[in-house]
């Protein structure tokens, strides 16, 4: 029987972690060498771990499917990483930013860890500058900052439009150093498949090696999956097509509890779809929002030119919905207010894309000043749409880019699973149902360079988990599993290419698990996904063989894994009888399309138990807050 225990200290929000920090069970540095870690992802949650943890001293074993660790899809974040630094000397503060935080995610978060992830975003920014980081700067030297949705201060720190490559080569700099000292050992090219449970707690993984087929077993005394988000369930998102949740979603099929799948977010800023063929979708940073303003015509299908629509024929809609945030309210209110314009027939050319305009701010500031600012976004957006984004508005349509949900954690960011820890975009904590921008790369930090390193150690000095042997059975049914999944997948041979399957899973969730959900179509799309994942495994093609590079076979393994999630996100939608963040159903919204919570039935945090394929036992977690009333979220 699971019983859920967030493990959140008592004490004021501002000395929880503070004092539960003290309370730990430390470990000596001559006894960390004794300890082996496992980290299966090296985005910045993995690679800060594993540099952290090699540098206090136990032996770090760090797992990419990429060929190098600086592949990790934290590079492609573009516009920045938020802290409390109050830099600008315009109000913000640790308690603004978890404030700002709770309430952009609807309430729907853990509030102790919500405090904590504020808490230390300045260790981070001091530690990314000590690192060498380049973060813009103002004239006189200091760090410069810039504003990002669902916030009135200027609290984000940048490098133009690619703070997360910086922030990423710092940290895979520190890793390198690391693996050059012999504290960390790193292994490319696998996947992990299972994670290994021996008497009742993780104890290892098992992988296959992506060049030679293999399947390879690997022991530790703890396990921590980074491994990020799992967005790419709808095919098309902005994630990199290699992005996918099957260490998440194994460690989940082997017990581990998933936390909220629902929370999905349909990030406003993305270029258009523009045809079938297409196999992802391009961010455009929220930063850029910060100038840009976002606007339609005021005409149903209206076939002209953008620079021939007059203002006064425009409707600035964030700017006359939200006046208080106006093109900066937050993901999931701007991008609900593209859909309700284009749903009218007020997109472009009838279509759906907005526009994002920077005349004004050309005129204002100069084109040379929003060059500095957007040089890069600003060649990548003509690079791919063939408009010169200074003399012509973009255009923009929101995409699936974030997830909010994953594995359950409690305060020590453990799984229900004694010695699975879960870390950054692959666990459920901070979030809650909608985050806010230049939050995902604070949080991947946070948890690797801040809170594992003490709560792994306090894990190791209270529970002091054995050592074990690869060759013990356990790590051999697991191979078993692997290998029978491997045959099974390679002996359909059926019809259909993965992408084809894949493709269809993407379109029922869009439209039914998107942006808008409702009872009746969620009912259906549960019943659709299921006869999909039967038509998968019967009528799918997997060519070649297991025991070799494979990339179909990669590709199936992990669609396998969305048709179980992508069901799972729609079951959970289904229970959630309320509209919140992100999630956003159709029958519990106001006259003007703003949404209504039901705190009283559902302030918790759902969190579900694999039984079998299409049935989940329901476990709730209750949120309580101790700092925060809750309120009705309002950005007018």
């Amino acid at each position: 029987m699971i019983q859920l225990d967030s493990k959140v200290p008592s004490g004021h929000i501002s000395e929880k972690w503070t004092n539960h920090k003290f309370n730990m069970k430390l470990v000596n540095p001559a006894n960390k060498r004794k300890f082996d870690v496992i980290i299966v992802g090296t985005g910045l949650a993995g690679a800060s771990a594993a540099a952290t943890l090699g540098e206090l001293g136990y032996k770090v074993k760090a797992f990419t499917y990429h060929d190098s660790s600086r592949r990790a899809h934290s590079i492609a974040a573009q516009g920045g990483i938020n802290a409390a630094k109050n830099y600008q000397n315009d109000g913000d503060s640790v308690y603004r930013l978890f404030y700002d935080t709770i309430k952009g995610g609807d309430f729907r978060s853990r509030e102790a860890n919500t405090y904590r992830l504020a808490e230390v975003s300045n260790n981070i920014i001091d530690q990314c500058v000590a690192q060498g980081v380049p973060f813009a700067r103002e004239y006189g030297g200091t760090l410069a900052n810039r504003s990002f949705g669902g916030a009135q201060v200027s609290r984000t720190f940048y490098a133009r439009g690619e703070t997360g490559q910086q922030l990423l080569l710092g940290a895979y700099s520190s890793l390198n150093r690391q693996i050059k000292l012999g504290n960390v050992e790193i292994y490319h090219r696998r996947e992990m498949l299972e994670v290994v449970i021996v008497d009742g707690k993780a104890k290892g993984i098992t992988v296959r090696n992506l060049l030679t087929g293999e399947i390879e077993s690997y022991a530790a005394q703890a396990v921590i999956l980074a491994t990020g988000g799992y967005s790419n369930v709808y095919f098309l998102s902005t994630s990199a097509m290699l992005c996918n949740a099957t260490a998440a979603w194994r460690a989940h099929k082997t017990g581990a509890l998933f936390a909220n799948p629902c929370y999905t977010q349909i990030h406003p800023t993305c270029l258009p779809v523009h045809g079938e063929g297409q196999s992802k979708l391009v961010l455009m940073s929220e930063s850029l929002r910060n100038d840009g303003r976002v606007w339609v015509s005021k005409k149903v299908n209206d076939q002209r030119p953008p620079n021939e629509i007059p203002e006064d024929e425009r409707d600035y809609y964030l700017e006359r919905r939200y006046p208080s945030f106006g093109n900066l309210a937050p993901r999931d209110v701007s991008s609900r207010s593209a859909k309700y314009v284009c749903d009218e027939g007020r997109g472009i050319n009838g279509g759906k894309a907005v526009y994002l305009d920077f005349a004004d701010a050309i005129k204002r500031l100069g084109e040379h000043v929003v060059k500095e600012k957007y040089g890069n976004l600003f060649e990548m957006y003509e690079n791919i749409m063939d408009e010169n984004p200074y003399k012509v508005p973009m255009k923009i349509y929101p995409a699936p880019h974030y997830t909010m949900g994953g594995l359950w954690v409690d305060y020590n960011l453990m799984s229900n699973i004694p010695g699975l820890f879960v870390a950054g975009e692959a666990n459920f904590s901070d979030h809650g149902a909608n985050r806010l921008g230049a939050s995902a790369l604070m949080q991947g930090l946070a948890d690797g360079y801040f809170v594992i390193p003490y709560t792994i150690g306090n894990y190791f000095g209270s529970e002091k988990p054995t050592k074990v042997d690869v060759n013990g059975s356990e790590f051999k049914q697991s191979e078993e599993k692997i290998k029978e999944n491997t045959n099974k997948l390679l002996s359909i041979n059926g019809k259909q290419t993965v992408d084809e399957i894949h493709k269809k899973l993407g379109h029922l969730l869009i439209d039914k698990v998107g942006m808008s959900r409702d009872d009746a179509g969620l009912k259906k799309v549960i019943k659709d996904i299921a006869d999909l994942r039967e038509e998968f495994w019967q009528d799918v093609k997997v060519v070649g063989k297991g025991e070799e590079l494979n990339q179909t076979l990669e590709r199936a393994g992990r669609v396998a894994d969305f048709l179980e999630l992508g069901e799972l996100m729609a079951v959970d939608a289904l229970n959630r009888d309320e509209s919140c963040g992100a999630h956003f159903r159709e029958e519990h919204q106001t006259e003007d399309g703003e949404a209504i919570r039901n705190d009283k039935d559902y302030a918790y945090v759902a969190a579900w138990e694999f039984e079998e394929a299409g049935k989940w036992k329901l476990h709730k977690e209750e949120l309580e807050f101790e700092s925060v009333e809750l309120a009705t979220r309002s950005y007018k």
